[in-house]
């Protein structure tokens, strides 16, 4: 298949195109580096040394044989030049990765809410616009969240995407599928409801066959592809706002830094491997919907782990020290989460999960790279809101000066 990867320099966008690649598909990466700009403004780096996309791009073709493609295009600003390329290329399927993806870098300001709304949805709107005027019939796969559905406790698994339910109605009670409610915990994950709304609308009126993958935290570093030359290695966040929560207890815990818990630790969170995360997209692919069919969704995460737990299982490996700070976020101390993710365990996916093994890994990786951290970097500190930020820790370690007056 002729495949274009929007957001193809990502964390997951990466290792996704070379998973892709290597199996023979004709890979077209579409990006404009914007992760690359929020590093420099956010004056951090990927803990991974990360070459040119131009340069990553050459030695792929060098290990494997394999061409990438890479076009700089802005999805959000820039419809007729991505209308126009689509006109040309016509590709089979899009793998829809190009949105901002952290929730703590959508809430540190105000002027980042409207980049992060601006950017991830006129990104999607602009996709879907664009394939109805062109008239391609490509399978859309977009990379949702687990989070839209937010953490509160319901006491029932989450279903996978549709609910079923009862109205009440003056002929007696009525059966109904809808949406399962949304109730998103930050701007980022507002902007992910909102595409599921796009979605239902162009599929229903357009008949555009789109695959939305609601996915969970993804942890691990290497993919059977990024092993293979070490400048092909994926990028890797270590900092308060796009790390993610298991990567960055790993990291701590290589550069004895305390594991920094916030809240109670209570939360419950989906996780999934990278390397599963690059395998659902393959699986989602192979099972495309057909014109006219209702969006297709799936639960891309293969276990739950409250927060606390996961920080004392990498101390009890580490050896490192865990740290309670008060939470950034305004949401619930303690939740539960049970998910359902039967259509990819039914599609042959067989999940990787956290073994000690790949734990150390992880831990490897980052003391192999712990001169290009920036302590600094480490805590979380963008708040949720104004009252919250008065209480943010900014200093977990406490080796900033204090007055002794």
């Amino acid at each position: 298949m002729r495949i274009a990867v929007l957001g193809g320099d990502g964390f997951v966008g990466w290792p996704t195109v070379l998973h892709l690649s290597a199996q023979g598909h004709e890979v077209h990466i579409i990006d404009n580096l914007s992760r690359r700009w929020i590093d420099t403004e956010l004056g951090v780096q990927s803990l991974t040394p990360m070459d040119s996309i131009q340069e990553r791009c050459r030695i792929w073709k060098e290990v494997s044989g394999q061409v990438l493609n890479f076009h700089l295009l802005n999805l959000a600003t820039e419809y007729e030049r991505l209308r126009v390329w689509l006109a040309e290329y016509r590709p089979d399927a899009i793998i829809h990765f190009a949105e901002q993806r952290a929730a703590p870098y959508s809430m540190k300001t105000d002027r980042h809410k409207v980049y992060t709304v601006n950017n991830n949805i006129n990104a999607t709107h602009n996709l879907l616009a664009a394939l109805v005027e062109t008239g391609i019939d490509a399978h859309l796969v977009h990379l949702g969240t687990m989070g839209v559905y937010g953490y509160s406790t319901v006491g029932a698994a989450i279903p996978e995407g549709y609910l079923d339910v009862k109205i009440d109605t003056p002929t007696g009670e009525r059966g109904l599928e809808i949406l399962y409610p949304t109730r998103p915990g930050s701007v980022y994950h507002m902007t992910k409801s909102l595409d599921q709304i796009l979605f239902q609308f162009y599929a229903q009126n357009d008949g555009l066959r789109i695959t939305d993958l609601h996915q969970g935290i993804v942890w691990g570093t290497h993919t059977d592809q990024t092993r293979r030359h070490v400048q092909l290695i994926n990028r890797f966040d270590y900092d308060g706002d796009y790390g993610t929560v298991l990567n960055r207890f790993l990291i701590q815990a290589a550069i004895d830094y305390p594991l920094t818990v916030h809240g109670t630790g209570g939360q419950t969170r989906a996780f999934i491997h990278i390397q599963d995360s690059v395998r659902c997209i393959e699986l989602a692919l192979a099972d495309a919907p057909k014109r006219g069919d209702r969006v297709k969704i799936f639960n891309q995460m293969t276990e739950t782990h409250r927060v606390r737990d996961l920080a004392q299982l990498v101390a009890g490996l580490t050896g490192a020290r865990v740290a309670y700070l008060p939470n950034p976020r305004k949401e619930a101390d303690e939740n539960e989460l049970v998910v359902k993710n039967d259509q990819f365990l039914g599609l042959g996916l067989q999940p990787i999960t956290l073994a000690e093994g790949l734990l150390s890994e992880v831990v490897d990786v980052a003391r192999k790279y712990a001169h290009r951290i920036d302590r600094s970097r480490v805590p979380a500190v963008s708040a949720w809101t104004k009252d919250i930020a008065n209480r943010v820790v900014h200093d977990p370690e406490g080796k900033k000066l204090r007055s002794v007056s």
